[in-house]
């Protein structure tokens, strides 16, 4: 039962006032009902930021088995200016080709051993790099240089460093075929640096190597992809080039 006080000249006078079991019943849904939209609220909320961590948590390494392999790029075949190119053979030397550090390298000696053969017979230029602490001795000896073919010595990248860059203007070299290993080292970083200074790049993709196929995957598909480089990148294979 409530009261209601209303206050007389004679002093304080309680009087009862009636609330019917409808409106009590109806204050209780309403409590009810204010109670279940709260909880919905947090969990909504709560929902709500669990989805966002999730997605702010997502990388690349996050998703890694699901990304899926893009199609192979073109290979192309192509006609070279013999007296504008420069066959440049990157160390082929025994510290970093090696049956057991990159056998692939082995394995794709013999194909580039024509590719010299034949570049040497139409006059093409032919210049080597060694890796840091080889010597002109180390270098296979199926791709052996010959005498006044010149040697840079440096790390990934061939310019750096090095005069490469005027050796190859001073032959007034426009575009250059880049071989070697590794594939994701020297290849990559000579053959992007030859793009980036104006050259025209051919990249037979059996001339280069690495530690597995995936190495030599991924620096194909970034020469074909990569911006600025890959406008002057033609991906190809040793017996689609011709002179």
């Amino acid at each position: 039962m409530f009261y209601n006080a209303l206050r007389t000249d004679r002093g304080q006078q309680f009087t009862p006032l009636t609330i019917s079991e409808e409106e009590i019943a109806m204050t209780r849904m309403n409590r009810q009902s204010m109670v279940f939209i709260l909880i919905c609220l947090f969990f909504a909320a709560a929902s709500l930021f669990a989805s966002q961590s999730s997605l702010s948590a997502q990388t690349i390494v996050d998703e890694w088995t699901t990304v899926k392999t893009p199609p192979p790029p073109e290979l192309k075949g192509i006609t070279i200016d013999r007296a504008t190119t420069a066959l440049l053979l990157l160390d082929f030397n025994s510290q970093t080709c090696n049956p057991e550090r990159r056998p692939r390298c082995i394995a794709s000696i013999p194909k580039i051993s024509k590719l010299l053969r034949d570049a040497r017979i139409k006059g093409v230029y032919v210049v080597y790099s060694l890796s840091a602490g080889a010597t002109p001795g180390d270098i296979a000896k199926e791709l052996a240089p010959l005498s006044g073919e010149p040697i840079v010595i440096s790390g990934p990248d061939k310019f750096m460093g090095t005069d490469l860059d005027k050796i190859l203007k001073e032959k007034d070299i426009k575009t250059v075929i880049v071989t070697g290993t590794a594939a994701h080292g020297a290849v990559l970083y000579t053959a992007s640096s030859a793009a980036l200074r104006g050259l025209q790049v051919i990249l037979p993709v059996d001339g280069m190597s690495g530690e597995n196929k995936f190495i030599e995957q991924y620096t194909a598909w970034h020469m074909a992809n990569a911006p600025r480089v890959s406008a002057r990148v033609t991906l190809t294979r040793i017996d689609l080039i011709k002179y």
